[in-house]
């Protein structure tokens, strides 16, 4: 009947109603990303199956070779310490749903967004076009950008002379405003949060700006708000920092 159980419904009340859709990209994510291991699987298993099949179409007796495989794959295996080693790397990476593809992820050796993930090489292309080849052995961390939530960060560097107070309103206005807008009001969970002076440097004081975003849209949204905020920092005839070094 469609009805939620009695006993889900606090949890369904206090789930926020955003998770829904971030939960169900993240399946596909992982759903395409077993599917390019099992890809992986398959093409190895039919090429040796088909290979086998060959061998004795065209009368080569497969006894012998089996039976000395077994000898040739201890031989093998010492030497073979580190293709073991990705192949379980890349099990486990698998099943603990560290990254899929399409995520954005930073692997230590290279940072960019998945391509694929194989039994052995986990492939992704970075923000210059260029596409790593990334041994799943060779992984020992793995900072990922796209799991459940981001955070936009904006800096704003404002003048001594300015009114912090003043101007943390202006940036808190304008973040709101264009939170709220389109095409951002699709990427923001949750609304802006002015934390307030960040640093203080001889040259300017810096304010910072947070936001909850959609995960991997945090960039988008920060190069939008800086944008924004610029305008209504102008509008609201708040000076910028070193602009009395340009004979203002």
């Amino acid at each position: 009947n469609g009805k939620t159980p009695r006993l889900l419904r606090p949890l369904k009340e206090r789930a926020p109603q955003t998770m829904g859709a971030l939960v169900s990209e993240r399946r596909q994510q992982r759903a395409q990303t077993i599917a390019s291991v099992m890809k992986s699987i398959t093409t190895f298993a039919v090429f040796g199956l088909a290979a086998m099949l060959i061998l004795g179409e065209i009368g080569i007796e497969l006894g012998p070779i089996i039976a000395s495989a077994g000898i040739v794959g201890v031989a093998i295996g010492f030497g073979a310490q580190n293709l073991v080693k990705d192949f379980l790397s890349g099990v486990f990476m698998m099943l603990e749903d560290q990254y899929g593809v399409g995520d954005i992820v930073d692997l230590g050796p290279a940072t960019g967004t998945i391509e694929s993930v194989g039994l052995r090489v986990t492939t992704l292309r970075d923000v210059n076009g260029t596409v790593w080849y990334v041994r799943n052995g060779e992984i020992n961390r793995v900072g990922n950008s796209s799991q459940g939530f981001a955070v936009a960060v904006v800096d704003t560097p404002l003048a001594y002379s300015v009114d912090i107070e003043a101007a943390t309103q202006v940036l808190g206005r304008a973040a709101t405003e264009a939170s709220t807008t389109e095409p951002l009001s699709d990427d923001v969970l949750e609304p802006p949060e002015v934390l307030g002076v960040d640093k203080v440097t001889p040259e300017n004081i810096t304010v910072r700006l947070t936001v909850k975003v959609r995960a991997g849209r945090q960039w988008a949204v920060q190069r939008a708000l800086r944008a924004r905020i610029m305008i209504a920092l102008e509008e609201a005839g708040i000076e910028p920092p070193l602009a009395r070094y340009g004979g203002q």
